[in-house]
């Protein structure tokens, strides 16, 4: 090791010893405000160090760490997702009467899981990042207590996640065995040269989408995820529903379409299985959804299928380098899509779960009409309306998708495009076609969320240019 390789992982750096220094300060803080505006300036101050590096290829810790423009991007991502995050965090937990600074500790070290997730090279890193950001979501899915719903809502997660893990371990080992190292070049390379035992592989690569699809809540994976989404404090699912999400598709692209394109065609038809299932089983159950945590439960699993379309579609060698930028773009699309759509919830939640029924947004057009209209917003690009960023996400999904020769896996996409009208546009009808007196919350940082979200939602739909050509150069570089 030299003094060299701790510079691609500066943002992993500043977030994680920041994390440290914080749990210690937040001790002698007592306004817990002071702790989450300290947060926000680790987090800033990582973002900084991405976008000052940008366009560089380094590798670290003999390729364990790899940062790329591919890396730059997700950092890019995660950071902004992790701001809003504390920015929704900052009123809610005040209300909520759940204002510890040890959120914000927990919140950091996560996102330091996250972005050594998107600067791993190496499938052993890999494991430690999941683990890494995967141990405090599990505490802040119960940082609610001693609400039941939350510790409930905590130990599902755990069991299964920690369930997860181990078939990713074991994957991992089976690919070691396969071709003697845990290097993804060195992986690529062994395949590539048939010194790879096929039959090895065959079984390590089911157990790593096993793995991963847990964390991207793709279907048969997904059992958790509503569950653990009305449980858990609606600040930490806001913030897990993008950056948990993000995390693991990092992984899956890196993966599946720079570690091991050789076996394309032995995981491809696998990807548009689970990418078929996870968005019709997704729209269909949010159908039925009477609770809006429940149903953006399962609108993040149906939008885990949509983005599993690009990786479904890098089975291609021909388009795989568009369809990672597809995925890219949509990742970025659905940060503040979702997000802004968590933060109106978080508006209108009250304490012992008021407010969280469809039905409680009736009339929220005429007594809140800023609010409803971001909600419209965001309830429109989610089903990919345009002008809005969701639009632009889901025309680049379906074009590389058929670009690809995967015409069902599009018409798939279509149809349950379809359906989610019916339960997005149902918030809307609530909130613009029905009288009621609603209840929300006017605080500011929230109001800003909601308003910043809103915004870039719909400038991302008229004018993507700047992102598309971001997210158009952050393929997979080799030196």
């Amino acid at each position: 090791m030299s003094p060299s390789d701790l510079l691609p992982a500066l943002p992993f750096i500043i977030v994680s010893v920041w994390a440290i220094l914080l749990l210690l300060f937040d001790l002698f803080i007592s306004n817990k405000g002071i702790t989450a505006i300290l947060a926000a300036a680790g987090v800033a101050a990582a973002l900084v160090a991405v976008i000052a590096r940008l366009g560089s290829y380094q590798v670290a810790f003999n390729g364990m760490i790899v940062a790329d423009s591919f890396s730059d991007y997700l950092q890019i991502v995660i950071l902004a997702t992790a701001l809003l995050g504390i920015a929704v965090a900052y009123d809610y937990l005040r209300r909520m009467n759940m204002e510890r600074g040890e959120y914000y500790t927990l919140m950091l070290f996560t996102v330091s899981g996250m972005l050594l997730m998107s600067l791993a090279g190496d499938l052993i890193l890999v494991f430690l990042a999941i683990e890494l950001l995967s141990l405090p979501l599990y505490v802040l899915s119960g940082f609610a207590r001693p609400e039941k719903s939350s510790e409930e809502a905590a130990m599902k997660y755990f069991i299964l996640g920690a369930f997860s893990s181990a078939f990713l371990v074991y994957g991992i080992a089976l690919i070691f065995g396969s071709t003697g190292t845990t290097n993804m070049a060195g992986v690529a390379q062994s395949i590539a040269g048939d010194q790879a035992d096929p039959t090895l592989m065959i079984i390590a690569v089911p157990m790593l989408l096993v793995g991963l699809g847990f964390k991207v809540a793709a279907v048969p994976f997904h059992m958790w995820t509503p569950d653990v989404y009305e449980g858990a404090p609606s600040a930490a699912v806001a913030f897990m529903s993008v950056g948990a999400k993000v995390a693991g598709f990092a992984a899956l692209l890196r993966i599946f379409v720079a570690a091991l394109p050789e076996l394309a065609p032995a995981w491809g038809p696998v990807v548009i299985a689970v990418s078929a299932a996870t968005m019709i089983w997704g729209n269909v159950a949010a159908i039925a959804q009477s609770n809006i945590k429940r149903m953006l439960a399962y609108s993040s699993i149906a939008h885990a299928g949509y983005i599993l379309m690009a990786l479904a579609a890098a089975s291609d060698p021909t388009v795989a380098d568009k369809a990672v930028s597809a995925a890219l773009f949509y990742l970025f699309a659905y940060l503040f899509s979702n997000l802004g759509a968590w933060a109106v919830v978080l508006a209108m939640e009250r304490s012992k779960g008021g407010g969280l029924r469809i039905e409680d947004y009736a009339g929220l057009g005429r007594r809140r009409p800023a609010l409803a209209l971001a909600m419209a917003i965001f309830m429109l690009s989610l089903i990919g309306v345009p002008p809005t960023a969701g639009f632009i996400g889901k025309f680049l999904v379906f074009g590389v998708t058929i670009e690809a020769g995967l015409i069902g896996l599009a018409i798939v996409g279509v149809v349950t495009t379809l359906i989610s009208a019916y339960y997005y546009l149902r918030v809307v009808v609530m909130m613009y076609m029905r009288t009621g007196e609603p209840e929300s919350r006017s605080e500011g940082w929230l109001n800003r969320t909601v308003g910043l979200t809103a915004l870039a939602t719909f400038l991302l739909g008229v004018l993507p240019g700047p992102i598309l050509i971001l997210a158009g150069s952050s393929g997979f570089i080799t030196p």
